[in-house]
């Protein structure tokens, strides 16, 4: 026996009537909707986790620029306080 009791006898027997019953190509438009539908979901979630991410480092105030040095904006800003 197959799984809950169903074999591959009565899958296939199951099978045909559906494709009697939809035709093949709503069956195919209805597989390629489902398709675009999960990578809708998993591009969304993907995104999600980026956006997610990105936003934890944007609370912390960035002092030095990529190649290390430091940034001139806070430069400036420093050199303002220090003149007040």
């Amino acid at each position: 026996m197959g799984i809950g009791g169903i074999g591959p006898v009565q899958l296939l027997i199951i099978f045909g009537i559906v494709i009697l019953i939809f035709g093949t190509t709503k069956l195919k438009n209805l597989g390629g909707d489902l398709g675009g539908a999960i990578k809708g979901f998993r591009k969304a979630m993907d995104s999600d986790d980026d956006k997610s991410s990105s936003d934890s480092s944007d609370d912390a105030p960035q002092i030095a620029s990529s190649d290390g040095e430091p940034d001139a904006e806070f430069s400036e800003q420093a050199e303002k306080e220090k003149h007040s």
